[in-house]
Parts: C-alpha cells; sequence; structure tokens
C-alpha cells in the first residue's frame, strides 16, 4: 500500500513541474524568447524531475543502479513518457527480484 507522505510527494512533484510549463508561458506569453531562453523553459521540468532523481546514481542498490541503466538507454531511444514508464517497471520489478 502507499503511504499518504508518498502521494502527496508525488502530487507536489507533479505540481511543481506543472507549475514551472504554466508560470513561464503566462509570464513570457506576450514577449519574443531568444534561443538561449527558449532552451531554458524546456529544461526547467526535467530539472525539477532530476533532482528527484539523482540520489539514486549514489546508490549502493543494484536493483536500482540497473534499473537507472535500462532508464537511460530507454531515454536514448523512446519518448518521454515511455522512457517513465520504463523506468518505473524496471524499478519495481528489480526491487522485487533483487
Amino acid at each position: 500500500m502507499i503511504s499518504g507522505i508518498t502521494v502527496l510527494t508525488i502530487l507536489l512533484m507533479a505540481s511543481v513541474t506543472w507549475l514551472t510549463r504554466v508560470i513561464g508561458y503566462i509570464g513570457l506569453r506576450n514577449r519574443e524568447l531568444g534561443p538561449r531562453a527558449r532552451a531554458v523553459m524546456e529544461a526547467a521540468p526535467g530539472c525539477v524531475l532530476i533532482s528527484v532523481i539523482a540520489p539514486y546514481f549514489v546508490t549502493n542498490n543494484p536493483a536500482d543502479l540497473l534499473a537507472i541503466a535500462i532508464t537511460l538507454i530507454a531515454a536514448s531511444r523512446l519518448s518521454l513518457f515511455s522512457t517513465v514508464a520504463v523506468g518505473i517497471v524496471a524499478a519495481a520489478l528489480l526491487r522485487h527480484l533483487l
């Protein structure tokens, strides 16, 4: 069973990711963005996501390390949604098996 704090954390992370997009578009809707500013706006939600994932890169848990490797391979070939799905499934299966 998923604890309430886990659900709350997931909802807050989703809200922050969504808000980075919405606030950026609302705040800059009447301006012409240069290529550098556009790149920053596109990278912001990914930065929020990677800040959550980054601690697992230094784990000693082999299941997490293998799941990260599988997710990195998937990211080079699949869309964002598919990569997230592969990462979640890989982490769940490897944690169960190992």
